[in-house]
């Protein structure tokens, strides 16, 4: 998947610029997409081996701006009756608001249709109020908040709302 911005006279130059989006093939690549989560997500932060076992249950991928890593995201498959899928997108700092977080999101999406997802959840670090406000910002809802056992991060469960659901 490509994006491209334009360039606003009005308010200054915006880089035009070509995402990549692929999945993650390789320990050169399951590298890279561990370091994305573990900078978004420090509590969690994952070892090579744990990022192993989630390349082969999930849908890892990598964005790419030229051969600069931006992003990654999962898409967890369905699970239970109601055929709930998990799509989490993750952007670097220094690249977001450009559109990048949107593209995973929808190219995650489109991946949760065609396993067969009736309804979508992410799950967002309570502290990370950009992911908060970009997971609000594309319709989804607080369902649950939580600390898991042993631990002291705070964790939020959003799902999609009926109406706001492509899927």
């Amino acid at each position: 998947m490509k994006i491209g911005t334009e360039v606003d006279a009005w308010r200054g130059v915006v880089t035009v610029a070509e995402l990549r989006i692929v999945p993650v093939a390789g320990d050169d690549m399951a590298e890279e997409w561990r370091h994305v989560h573990n900078v978004i997500v420090p509590p969690a932060a994952m070892s090579a081996e744990e990022v192993g076992e989630r390349v082969r249950r999930y849908r890892l991928e990598n964005a790419y701006l030229g051969d600069k890593l931006v992003g990654c995201s999962t898409v967890r498959p369905p699970d239970g009756e109601d055929a709930v899928a998990t799509v989490i997108a993750r952007v670097l700092p220094d690249y977001r608001g450009r559109g990048f977080g949107t593209a995973l999101y929808e190219k995650g999406l489109d991946h949760a249709r065609v396993l067969g997802a009736r309804v979508i959840e992410t799950c967002v670090l309570a502290v990370n109020g950009d992911g908060v406000r970009f997971a609000q910002a594309r319709g989804f809802v607080e369902v649950d908040r939580y600390v898991l056992d042993g631990e002291s991060d705070e964790w939020i469960d959003l799902r999609l709302e009926p109406d706001r659901r492509t899927v």
